[in-house]
């Protein structure tokens, strides 16, 4: 199985405790996510968030809708936290949160490490689609979180 990586940072000119209460509610999620992937949260709300957490959300990817099921699987507040897929649409997909305190905000990090399924046919679709809707998925979430957060 070939895994591929997404690291991305950026400045939030917030307070740690803030910008960590907004980044753990899931309900969030659907601020940051671009419309054209019709997320929504499955899961009753309010999400709490603990190690072992399991939240269930769908997507509408290709005119398909797909569910997807998380689990925290590591919960460190307000330092990080990490989400692993247990089902989806991805082989293999953990998402590793950090929150790093510099001046008076926090620098976001998000670092993703994910596989495809189907062998070769995945690794075509890493290069021709799944590459650049990622970027474009943490490109959005990036420019949210500035609007919302400042």
């Amino acid at each position: 199985m070939v895994t591929y990586t997404l690291a991305r940072e950026h400045y939030v000119a917030k307070p740690l405790a803030e910008v960590f209460a907004f980044f753990q509610r899931p309900e969030n999620l659907a601020h940051l996510t671009p419309p054209w992937l019709h997320f929504v949260i499955l899961s009753p709300s309010p999400v709490a968030m603990a190690e072992g957490a399991q939240i269930d959300y769908a997507i509408r990817l290709l005119g398909m809708r797909l569910r997807w099921t998380s689990r925290i699987i590591a919960y460190d507040p307000p330092r990080s936290f990490i989400d692993e897929q247990i089902k989806g649409p991805y082989a293999f997909w953990r998402h590793r949160h950090t929150f790093v305190p510099q001046g008076a905000g926090v620098v976001v990090k998000d670092e993703v490490a994910y596989a495809l399924p189907l062998g070769g046919l995945g690794r075509i679709a890493q290069k021709i689609y799944v590459r650049a809707a990622l970027r474009s998925i943490f490109n959005y979430r990036e420019k949210m979180v500035k609007e919302l957060l400042g």
